[in-house]
């Protein structure tokens, strides 16, 4: 099984929003163990709407990330990718919690994209996802 986590090459985190990230680093796990990752740069892949496929071509089943708004969401989905949000701190930490199904996520986190600005928020007990997109913004290519 691969699974991705958004990555931050300066410090070695979950990147916060899924939109913007650079660089996944992609777990192979066999057995509850990793047992291989590589850091792949997501420059190449030509932006927001084709991380998904991305990442479905690299045979990922499942994103650990930090926020993410409705249209991604739904673009990994029809990828047939299970996506974990809600996850910050350590990305290796958090890919071997999954691997122990001990990983602890928030189903509610989300982003909110105001006038090309990216925000991510994690709410607290709320039912649902709440993305609101105002300005232009980039459509979702999505996996069939």
């Amino acid at each position: 099984m691969k699974i991705a986590a958004t990555y931050s090459k300066e410090d070695g985190s979950v990147f916060q929003h899924f939109g913007r990230t650079e660089w996944f680093k992609i777990y192979s796990i066999d057995n509850g163990k990793i047992t291989g990752d590589e850091v792949v740069s997501a420059a190449e892949t030509g932006g927001h709407s084709a991380l998904a496929p991305f990442l479905a071509e690299k045979g990922v089943s499942v994103l650990i990330c930090g926020g993410l708004g409705g249209g991604a969401r739904m673009a990994l989905s029809s990828c047939g990718i299970t996506v974990l949000p809600g996850v910050s701190g350590d990305a290796d930490t958090a890919a071997k919690a999954f691997a122990n199904g001990v990983l602890e996520y928030n189903e509610n986190a989300t982003c909110h994209h105001h006038d090309g600005e990216h925000e991510c928020h994690h709410h607290e007990g709320e039912e649902g996802h709440h993305c609101h997109h105002h300005g232009d913004e980039e459509g979702h290519h999505c996996c069939h």
